[in-house]
């Protein structure tokens, strides 16, 4: 048996190709698929079985493309209501491939439609082997229950219980978990950072499959849920028809800095993909700074939308494709094109430039002594409630995507976030809505408590 993970990193997302006598199977693909017709040519395989274990939330599935250009058959759990060829996968579900066995439990919870696939490597033993749970079980988490039209979070949260205590626990201690997500992504909030895991790890780890209580784990579960992007109900409708395939997408125009100036009027987007410390050195006014070293897509379709219409910046025309690709990865299409020369060319037009200040932890600890300062902590809850500076303001950038906090304009604002990579973003928002005095914070509350500066913890109170 031939098996191998796909992780993306960008995305927190894992994705599967398993493969025997010739014949290879993909599970829950990402919108850009050569990599795995890449990897059954290297293999001496064909692609035969694209399996979705449910309609995915967080990004855009490449699986109607990848049949298209394989001749593939794609399966997906009964209740899904997809309007491309499928088979409805339902319980007991069994497919041979070579010496590898299938078989699909049904396991709603995380979504009304959810499977998780128990493969068996008849080579080597009648019994289960791994079993890939999609968003039903992580690695220390299970799936949030909050993502569906259809059921309340409490009713999915009692189905998810159900199912993993009378389906994926029944199976042995040694079989090997392969989840769909890893750290990072929104459709849990607890995982761990590995890749992989076994029953018996979880059954031991996982604070979820502690709570023995269904009553509780349904408390539990649909209490302090994260926040859930606008997006993601949008992106589970693309998956349920299937989405074009990336080479149907229009080509990126390019746009001079004079078009850039009247889009920017006219209330449009300039979204700017280079590395913080050259965003704060000099960008557009008004731009917007998504960097592509951290969760761009999730963030780009968290805060700007996925109707967005953005014209990129980057530092490359490499960067910019590659841009372009992980917008695409979370179901953001419609790009107005990319500036043309990138910063180069806006200098070079004459036209000026912002930037923003950004201060250490140490001098940070040392303003709030002496001045006047507001500082602004755009973390998540959780870490707001792990430790945090006194006096701080809480409003996490989420929340930015429905207004910047009420806060005073005339002091100055020093942003942080756990390492940097979010306050940058909330900086250029906060330009963006007119705030003239921000500062970001470097290396941002991890640079706080290296230096060994005073934390207090307390629940949250928004601005």
């Amino acid at each position: 048996m031939y098996f191998e993970q796909f992780y993306l990193g960008c995305l927190a997302h894992a994705s599967y190709m398993i493969a025997s006598e010739g014949e290879a199977i993909v599970v829950d693909p990402q919108r850009d698929v050569e990599i795995y017709l890449k990897a059954a040519e290297a293999n001496q395989a064909s692609i035969r079985h694209i399996f979705e274990t449910h309609l995915h939330a967080d990004f855009v599935s490449g699986h109607r493309e990848l049949a298209a250009r394989t001749g593939a058959q794609i399966y997906i759990g009964a209740q899904a209501g997809a309007t491309f060829p499928h088979v409805a996968v339902q319980e007991g579900f069994r497919l041979q491939v070579g010496k590898i066995l299938v078989t699909a439990y049904e396991t709603p919870g995380h979504t009304p439609e959810s499977i998780c696939l128990v493969i068996a490597d008849q080579e080597k033993s009648a019994e289960p082997w791994g079993v890939l749970t999609g968003d039903t079980l992580f690695l220390g988490d299970v799936g949030r229950p909050d993502l569906s039209r259809q059921y309340s979070p409490a009713h999915l949260a009692g189905m998810l219980y159900d199912n993993l205590h009378n389906k994926i626990l029944k199976l042995a201690d040694n079989v090997l978990v392969y989840p769909a997500h890893g750290a990072g992504s929104l459709c849990g909030r607890n995982m761990r950072a590995e890749r992989v895991s076994t029953i018996g790890t979880e059954r031991l780890t996982n604070y979820a499959l502690q709570i023995r209580s269904r009553e509780e784990f349904i408390k539990q579960l649909t209490s302090n849920l994260p926040a859930r992007p606008e997006y993601f109900l949008q992106d589970a409708e693309i998956n349920r028809t299937g989405a074009a395939a990336l080479a149907d997408l229009p080509m990126l125009s390019a746009i001079d800095p004079a078009e850039l100036t009247e889009t920017l009027a006219e209330g449009g987007i300039a979204l700017d993909v280079r590395p913080s410390e050259q965003f704060a050195a000099g960008h557009v006014p008004g731009s917007v700074n998504i960097a592509l070293s951290g969760q761009f897509a999730s963030w780009a379709g968290t805060l700007l939308g996925l109707r967005a219409r953005p014209v990129l910046i980057a530092q490359s025309e490499q960067d910019g494709s590659e841009a372009r690709m992980r917008l695409a990865r979370v179901g953001l299409e419609d790009a107005r094109g990319y500036l043309k020369g990138g910063i180069g060319a806006w200098r070079e037009a004459g036209l000026a430039l912002s930037t923003i200040p950004q201060i250490d932890a140490e001098l940070l600890a040392g303003q709030l002594r002496k001045q006047p300062l507001q500082v602004l902590d755009v973390r998540r809850e959780p870490e707001w409630e792990a430790g945090h500076i006194e006096g701080a303001i809480w409003w996490p950038l989420d929340n930015f995507k429905v207004a910047p906090p009420e806060i005073d304009r005339n002091l100055p604002i020093a942003v942080h976030c756990k390492g940097g990579y979010r306050s940058m973003i909330a900086c250029s928002l906060l330009q963006r809505a007119g705030f003239r005095n921000v500062i970001n914070v470097m290396g941002g509350f991890d640079a706080w408590q290296q230096a060994n500066l005073p934390v207090v913890t307390e629940k949250p109170v928004e601005a």
